[in-house]
């Protein structure tokens, strides 16, 4: 056994009601430290463990006495004639696979690392749920101690059901990742096709029961560790759409170095803004839209203080994500006893998304491109100035992270208005240049992102219009020159970056 943490209780437990113990090498070990007798497998299968350990428990010895069923007859008469004993409870801790392929370690430990003895105890003592108990992983040790103090060295066949049930899910995770190593790193010769045609195999630990899906009437589960990446410091159980919201903010503030804060709705950023300090972005962000800001999830690179915290208490939100906060800036957030405090401790480690669809599946590479001003290239007759490249490049990260159909004003970094979701890109342009106007937002000297190239000129003509001075979009329409012929005629700057960023 790899983790053997928390095993001394469940032994002490064991050992009270007179259950005898059978294990390997370290194991072994660490049961006779204890002052438990243990008998070596060794000595039950007549053989050592051989090719450097390979080979421990892969003997009919072991594997009859956890398969044999208890009531059949014929199997009663082989394990007596064989001398092989039952074995009842068969607890085992995998090699640490996915942990030796995350370590970088070189490919000879990482195979090392592919448990053999392990998975094969595993699910025969799952299949033979009917008289045996497997415990599959050092995540099983709490239950199993609970039964044992409830009820002795005895179980019940739903007992028995359900810890078979876990094993299989740890043994299917664990087949799952070793799949996904070879498959991203074996080369098949041509004719085979690649290592992965055809085959998905996904497998997340961690199931966290919201309260509901997106609505009322729909079921709602989270797979996955949420305490790998927050702490939650105050407020009421997260929810599914408050977990879509969080997603967004978090890749969309991953964007971004400078002191800067966001607010979101559905998925959208309605406020953003980088400034000297936290407190400034806050004003900012929230001056953007501040009708949208209601019942919002706020998120921010900084330290959140007192100043910040005061300001931010003003309005009602459902979350707040930050990477630590002052302890009397937590003080004036806790005063609402529903609102979520989340500490970001990490950031998003998934390169890869997915999302149902009809039948199946749909697997895409996560949008990680982000645009710099190498990949700015200029198309018309006038340059942008270093401060448009800046607010340019801005207002690319956030039209990035927007619903398509989708258009992002802004200046002096700071989101004047974005128009989210249309089907039409002149509806999503007209929707933002309302929107700034309706809070007071110039559009004089602001900039134009957008998620796609403009099929026409309609779009830099009503930008122009509203005081547009500079647009970047990915470009490859083949009626690009219409647009930059407009943007040549009325002294607007255009620059391409070649990267479209659609996202439904």
């Amino acid at each position: 056994m790899f983790h053997k943490e928390g095993l001394d209780e469940i032994l002490s437990l064991l050992n009270a009601d007179g259950v005898k113990f059978l294990s390997t090498g370290g194991t072994r070990s660490f049961i006779e430290s204890l002052g438990y007798e243990c008998e070596a497998i060794e000595e039950l299968t007549g053989y050592p463990s051989i090719l450097g350990g390979r080979v421990k428990t892969l003997h009919p010895k072991v594997f009859g006495g956890i398969l044999s069923r208890r009531a059949n007859e014929g199997d009663r008469e082989q394990t007596t004639r064989y001398e092989i004993p039952d074995i009842d409870l068969v607890i085992v801790d995998l090699y640490p696979f996915t942990q030796t392929v995350a370590s970088g370690a070189p490919e000879a430990d990482i195979i090392e690392k592919i448990d053999i003895g392990g998975i094969s105890l595993i699910r025969a003592a799952a299949k033979n749920f009917a008289d045996v108990i497997i415990v599959a992983s050092k995540s099983q040790y709490a239950p199993l101690t609970e039964m044992l103090k409830r009820s002795g060295a005895k179980s019940t066949l739903d007992e028995r059901r359900w810890f078979a049930s876990q094993a299989f899910a740890v043994s299917s995770g664990y087949d799952a990742a070793i799949f996904n190593y070879f498959a991203s790193t074996a080369t098949a010769p041509a004719p085979l096709g690649s290592a992965a045609d055809g085959v998905l195999r996904v497998a997340v630990d961690g199931a966290t029961p919201m309260r509901y899906g997106e609505n009322p009437h729909q079921n709602g589960i989270f797979f996955g560790a949420l305490s790998d990446m927050f702490d939650q410091l105050h407020g009421k159980e997260i929810s599914y759409n408050n977990l879509l919201d969080i997603d967004a903010a978090v890749s969309l503030i991953s964007e971004f170095t400078e002191p800067t804060f966001a607010v979101l709705k559905h998925n959208n950023a309605c406020g953003l803004a980088t400034r000297a300090s936290i407190a400034e972005a806050w004003k900012d962000a929230l001056a953007g839209d501040p009708v949208s800001a209601f019942g919002g999830v706020l998120i921010t690179n900084g330290s959140v203080d007192k100043e910040t915290a005061d300001e931010v208490n003003k309005i009602f939100f459902e979350v707040i994500i930050a990477p630590e906060y002052t302890p009397d800036a937590l003080e004036v957030l806790k005063q609402k006893k529903n609102r979520i405090i989340l500490v970001q401790k990490a950031p998003l480690a998934t390169t890869r998304q997915y999302r149902s669809a009809l039948n199946g599946a749909l697997v895409q590479d996560r949008d990680l491109k982000v645009e710099t001003t190498d990949d700015l290239k200029q198309v018309t007759d006038k340059a942008v100035t270093t401060g448009q490249a800046a607010d340019l490049l801005f207002a690319n990260k956030i039209v990035k992270h927007s619903k398509s159909n989708a258009i992002v004003l802004a200046k002096n970094g700071m989101l004047l208005a974005s128009g989210v979701g249309q089907t039409s890109r002149v509806d999503a342009l007209r929707q933002a240049i309302d929107k700034a106007h309706a809070f007071g937002h110039s559009l004089e000297g602001a900039v134009m992102a957008s998620d796609a190239f403009f099929p026409f000129p309609d779009c830099v003509e009503i930008a122009s219009q509203a005081g547009v001075t500079a647009v970047v979009h990915p470009g490859g329409s083949i009626r690009d020159g219409e647009s930059v012929d407009y943007c040549n005629a009325h002294d607007i700057a255009m620059v391409t970056t070649g990267f479209r960023h659609f996202k439904h």
